[in-house]
């Protein structure tokens, strides 16, 4: 169908187009998808092959200053009158193996086990008392195990630059026998590599606040780390996929069971409370704002100060304090029964405490979006609105074509990371309802508790790091693959250029 005669369709029409089309295609699709696969596999092939190639030619063709790098870093460097870069490889090296010999070589060699010696009390004859021995801990090896296996790739990153820049330094000498010296050095990192200056310090407090601990949990989602094997007095070890077989239901036995039946329900409700939170909130949000915003309304800045007002008192202010309003014995509560009405209590309704905490979501989080709407109303030019109502658009009309496009692009990113940001909401469940109502066929879990929420659960009230550690994978996983998918057929990235 050519574009005029998919123009000329009625949008019902283009979306019966689409989706016959989508199917007719998706054979197609997949089978490019797969004649793909082997050349992308190829380059990364080649990225993981190049550098051990280029040790390779360093070794063969290097001169004796080059090949003396392997051995001692920064030597290459050294000999031709690299002396900073030289000596700090060199400096490199020396901390490198004195870190490993003194200290990190302990905890490298149990890492496979995670220790062997438990914490014991052993019955001292002379005294005749029992005396606490310490044993391995495996929480301690765990951690100190990453933070040596992430040095040994920092050492072997370096390795490898020390002994690339030697020979490019050696091919440069033959060339034009000029090398820059210390003073050049400098400049360069405060002019050409200014960037690397900048993010140095930035790196180094990412990779240790933020990766080592993300592997950290990562690693304890492979062993068995629970209450049962807390250290120091307990040890725990691996147990490879085991923990993800119980989660995903591949072990139903008993309390496994129990587990899996608990993280599909709490997922499915997870999924629908994220779609609900954002869309109810973007959609009655931009509502809102078009009443405020539109010709006649009186009084536009009360209204727009009141929700400023609103957004000024802490959420969990206004969580705890609805919560207990709505409580058994709350005020809400205490007025029906004085007018001789049953009590509100969904903690006792898993649906209409489902309901609930998605309408106080939408009290707490509709002033948000009534702001960020208006700034976008403001900006979107007259003229499309003057010139729709000379072609004959109604309002409906008007809003679908003008309103809601620039709506979208604009806010396409901010809805996603607020869809985002729902699956990982954790005050409004948990200040409102605690998880409640307690389901006894659930593990540890209330009806209306999030996946973040049962987490904490699972961490505080029952030492369970492994399961939780599994949630917190997936949880990753989910959000990166819908983040990915969605923010890449929005509007604000296909249609770009469009709004500019």
């Amino acid at each position: 169908m050519s574009d005029l005669s998919y123009l000329g369709l009625s949008k019902p029409r283009r979306i019966v187009y689409k989706t016959k089309r989508w199917f007719m295609d998706f054979p197609g699709k997949t089978k490019n998808f797969f004649k793909k696969i082997p050349a992308k596999l190829g380059k990364i092939g080649n990225k993981i092959i190049q550098p051990f190639i280029n040790l390779k030619d360093a070794f063969v063709f290097g001169d004796w200053k080059t090949r003396l790098s392997f051995l001692f870093m920064g030597f290459g460097l050294i000999a031709r009158k690299q002396y900073v870069r030289g000596i700090l490889y060199l400096l490199f090296e020396i901390v490198f193996a004195l870190f490993i010999g003194f200290w990190g070589w302990k905890y490298l060699s149990q890492f496979g086990s995670l220790g062997t010696v438990a914490t014991a009390e052993v019955w001292d004859e002379t005294n005749g008392l029992w005396i606490k021995v310490e044993g391995d801990n495996s929480m301690l090896i765990l951690l100190y195990g990453t933070i040596c296996i992430l040095v040994c790739i920092g050492f072997a990153y370096t390795y490898y630059s020390n002994i690339k820049q030697a020979f490019d330094l050696q091919q440069i000498t033959s060339i034009n026998g000029k090398v820059n010296g210390v003073k050049d050095d400098l400049k360069a990192l405060a002019d050409r590599s200014y960037h690397k200056t900048l993010l140095a310090l930035p790196m180094l407090g990412l990779v240790v606040f933020t990766i080592v601990p993300l592997i950290f949990m990562i690693f304890i989602a492979f062993t068995n780390y629970d209450k049962a094997h807390l250290p120091p007095e307990n040890l725990f070890t691996w147990v490879g996929f085991e923990n993800f077989d119980i989660l995903l239901g591949g072990d139903s036995v008993g309390q496994n069971a129990l587990f899996a039946y608990s993280f599909t329900d709490a997922l499915v409700w997870t999924l629908v409370w994220a779609v609900f939170a954002t869309f109810t909130n973007f959609f009655l949000g931009m509502v809102v704002a078009l009443l405020i915003n539109k010709k006649g309304i009186r009084f536009k800045k009360l209204w727009r100060t009141i929700l400023i007002t609103t957004i000024a008192v802490p959420q969990f202010v206004s969580l705890l304090l609805i919560s207990q309003m709505f409580s058994s014995e709350g005020i809400v509560n205490a007025l029906l029964g004085s007018f001789g009405m049953g009590k509100l209590v969904y903690a006792t309704d898993p649906i209409w405490a489902k309901v609930f905490v998605i309408i106080i979501n939408v009290w707490v989080g509709i002033p948000y979006t009534v702001l960020s709407c208006t700034g976008i109303l403001m900006n979107i030019p007259e003229d499309l609105y003057e010139s729709a109502k000379i072609d004959g658009a109604n309002p409906f009309r008007m809003y679908c074509n003008i309103t809601l496009p620039y709506m979208m692009f604009v806010m396409g990113p901010s809805l996603i990371s607020s869809f985002v940001g729902n699956i990982n909401n954790f005050n409004v469940i948990f200040l409102l309802t605690g998880g409640v109502p307690v389901n006894p066929d659930k593990y540890v879990a209330g009806d209306t508790d999030l996946l973040v929420t049962w987490l904490y659960k699972l961490t505080v009230n029952e030492n369970n790091y492994k399961m939780a550690s599994v949630i917190g994978i997936i949880v990753f996983v989910i959000v990166a693959v819908i983040s990915l998918i969605f923010y890449s057929r929005s509007s604000s990235v296909k249609n770009e250029e469009d709004f500019q």
